[in-house]
């Protein structure tokens, strides 16, 4: 009689048939809640650049100028079509801020899309961010399958779509793109990849000024790795840990060049966009001025997005979250708390911070197990906020975003 034809109670086939069984259905279990975890977070963004299109057709603005052409778009879609040196901004102070100050990567990649698809800049851009989300919410959900299970990873992905400042993740801004290669990057640091993980980060050192958040993480990861093996680590952790901050520093070095002053020369572009790291002084002044004459709703509701954020870190790390990750979400935790700039931004700066939502994801995957409907009605009711505040964001705050 052969295999297949053989009752299952028999000795013969609880061997082979079993562990076939056994190889395929993680397999299967995980592509099906990829797929479902995907399907989730495009719905929401969908829905989401929906009601910004709304939006600007009630408030009388064009249809896509929210999504393609929102504050620092232009400067992007600008270094795209003219490259870099060809665009200034005198500030009513006098400070002249320049388009040096933006990273090359997206910009790069616009490029790189409109020569060879028939795209104006804008689409361009939007085409990079969405694919840009997506591949993230992709690594995220490896992240937190691995770690946790189809459950936490499903909900780590939803929470990360409905984040009140998820809408940058749909219009032209680096945020996308800083994310995919972020949690990919701590992927690969994850699986032991280790040159992976180091020419990921060496990209995201390109992408954004807090690029290298990133690269302090598979550092981080590298040396404890060494320390644990008592140095007997392989070759590629250490060019991992050497790969990892070039992209950022080539471009700072390249600014510096540029601007006659190799060291100091990006840090003063910086400084003429008021963006530098004076240890939360600047924010403190601003934040007492609003306590006393008050502000614009953006401002309040940043200053309580950026407190849950530190206290979104406490949490991972009591979670005893694995340390590439928390070394992570702590340089952008830091930079928010630490460096200066428009205060309404800080929020977005923590959009790739997707490590801090871990202990959330796992509370409400508990939640779903003991009280499914409490915990469907916390979700519907972050969508809705997400949707509608991202909308108002892009659309009738007037604040830079």
């Amino acid at each position: 009689m052969s295999t297949s034809s053989a009752p299952r109670s028999g000795p013969a086939t609880q061997d082979k048939p079993g562990r076939r069984a056994t190889t395929r259905r993680p397999w299967h279990d995980a592509r099906h809640g990829l797929l479902r975890a995907l399907v989730l977070f495009v719905g929401v963004r969908l829905a989401g650049a929906a009601v910004t299109v709304v939006m600007n057709h009630l408030t009388h603005r064009p249809l896509m100028k929210s999504l393609a052409h929102s504050w620092d778009s232009d400067w992007y879609l600008h270094i795209a079509a003219h490259g870099y040196g060809t665009r200034i901004w005198i500030t009513p102070s006098g400070a002249v801020q320049t388009d040096w100050a933006f990273f090359p990567l997206y910009p790069g990649l616009i490029r790189a899309v409109t020569t060879v698809l028939p795209l104006t800049p804008g689409e361009a851009a939007l085409l990079v961010a969405w694919t840009a989300a997506v591949v993230a919410a992709w690594g995220i959900y490896t992240i937190g399958h691995d770690l946790y299970g189809r459950g936490v990873a499903t909900v780590l992905v939803a929470l990360w779509a409905v984040l009140p400042h998820s809408v940058v993740l749909g219009i032209a801004y680096t945020e996308s793109v800083f994310s995919a290669l972020a949690a990919w990057s701590l992927y690969c640091v994850q699986k032991g990849r280790w040159l992976w993980a180091g020419a990921l980060a060496a990209l995201a050192g390109l992408s954004r000024p807090s690029g290298f958040a990133v690269a302090v993480a598979v550092a981080a990861a590298g040396v404890h790795e060494a320390i644990r093996r008592r140095g007997r680590v392989r070759p590629g952790v250490w060019v991992a840990v050497v790969l990892g901050p070039l992209g950022w520093i080539g471009y700072v070095l390249w600014v510096g060049e540029q601007t006659g002053d190799l060291l100091r020369g990006y840090f003063k572009v910086q400084d003429a966009w008021t963006s530098r790291f004076d240890f939360g002084v600047e924010s403190l002044h601003f934040l007492k001025a609003l306590f006393l004459h008050g502000g614009r709703f953006v401002y309040p509701m940043a200053l309580v997005i950026v407190v849950i954020g530190v206290l979104l870190f406490g949490l991972l790390c009591l979670d005893r979250a694995p340390l590439p990750l928390v070394v992570f979400a702590g340089v952008l935790v830091l930079l928010v708390v630490g460096a200066s700039g428009s205060f309404s931004s800080k929020p977005r700066f923590l959009v790739p911070a997707f490590p801090l939502l871990i202990p959330c994801a796992r509370a409400l995957v508990r939640a779903w197990r003991a009280r499914p409907a409490q915990a469907l009605l916390v979700g519907g009711t972050l969508t809705a906020v997400s949707l509608l505040y991202g909308a108002y964001l892009t659309t009738v705050a007037h604040s830079p975003l």
